[in-house]
């Protein structure tokens, strides 16, 4: 680690924010560069949510999303180094199988994909799994409540906790995952009041979606609080920025500006002044365009010395004189000018 780099936020130190009544604001990040800018503002946790299946992927569920897209975008959010803890997200039956099945998929969420910890949906059906994760070393983060990978059986993305007996589950859900060994719980979509009850008994910290504002700390998706995932807005969800139509509006100017020619402008260009550089003599290119080059200055020759009949005229094609093939506008007969582009061979990005 650098000298100048500071120290990475832990599992130990989360759970300590609890007991000093520090609130947990908790993101979903998907790739480096937004991973970069949660680092700038200095959030203690990057969800590596399979919410990804949505957002990113444009399926209607989480269920789609395999385990090699979740280790596929934990890599790329835990190569920009957050300060931050990266969370990655269990997928649909990477851990619903077996226990052991579980710890080989959040051992290769950790080992490939970077994760510091893997998250879990599910209560006492989930604590075993739990348990042989946390003895192996990875911590895990629970999840109750509204699971989205329960969706078939709920049958859509209603508040949980509130039928008779369904609140009294979650209770003990949540015993049993921390006795299990979470570090943390997301309580997604119930009561405010089951919420701050069930905050209040644990020693873990809870982190509320949709669930009031008395846990311990609130997650949020990144697209939704961004206003960039304009397909549904939950109840719960707050746009602090209407993302899409910044987004939308910077598109449009651009579109505008390269139809009107204002871009790119010469300050946007690589090299604006610089002299156009000729292929070396005796390249393979000088050598393919001899020839017309031979051709060209014998049909200037033969123009300037036609009147004076200095010239002879050149052999007569179909009653024509032959002439030199043309040069393509932009590529003179040395071959292509300047150095060769970053994208494809005509340099469109």
């Amino acid at each position: 680690m650098s000298p100048r780099a500071p120290a990475r936020m832990t599992v130990p130190e989360l759970v300590d924010w609890k007991g000093k009544g520090r609130r947990i604001p908790v993101l979903t990040c998907y790739d480096a560069t937004f991973a970069r800018i949660l680092d700038q503002c200095r959030i203690p946790v990057l969800l590596v949510g399979d919410s990804l299946g949505q957002v990113i992927l444009g399926h209607e569920s989480t269920l789609p999303v395999t385990l090699e897209a979740m280790i596929h975008h934990t890599r790329a959010v835990s190569r920009a180094r957050p300060w931050g803890l990266v969370v990655a997200d269990m997928p649909f039956l990477s851990f619903q199988v077996s226990p052991e099945r579980a710890l080989e998929a959040a051992g290769r969420l950790v080992r490939e994909g970077r994760a510091d910890a893997v998250k879990i949906e599910g209560g006492e059906r989930s604590a075993a799994a739990v348990r042989m994760l946390v003895d192996a070393g990875i911590p895990v983060m629970g999840h109750l409540g509204l699971t989205p990978q329960s969706i078939l059986a709920f049958g859509g993305y209603g508040v949980r906790g509130r039928a008779a007996g369904e609140g009294e589950a979650i209770r003990r859900d949540a015993r049993a995952l921390e006795q299990a060994g979470c570090f943390a719980i997301v309580l997604e979509a119930i009561p405010a009041a089951l919420a701050r009850e069930i905050t209040g008994a644990l020693r873990i910290p809870t982190i509320g979606i949709g669930a009031g504002p008395g846990c311990d700390g609130q997650v949020l998706v990144l697209y939704d609080m961004l206003g960039l995932f304009t397909e549904f807005k939950p109840r719960f969800v707050r746009r602090f920025v209407e993302g899409a139509e910044v987004v939308a509006g910077a598109v449009r100017a651009y579109a505008e500006a390269v139809a009107a020619g204002e871009f790119p402008a010469p300050e946007h260009c690589a090299d604006p002044a610089g002299p156009v550089a000729e292929a070396p003599a005796g390249s393979a290119a000088d050598k393919a365009a001899g020839p017309a080059r031979e051709a060209q200055a014998g049909s200037v020759a033969d123009k300037a010395a036609g009147p004076a009949g200095e010239a002879p005229a050149g052999p007569a094609v179909g009653g024509r004189e032959a002439s030199a093939p043309k040069a393509s506008p932009g590529r003179g007969a040395e071959g292509p000018s300047g150095p060769r582009q970053r994208r494809g061979q005509g340099g469109a990005a």
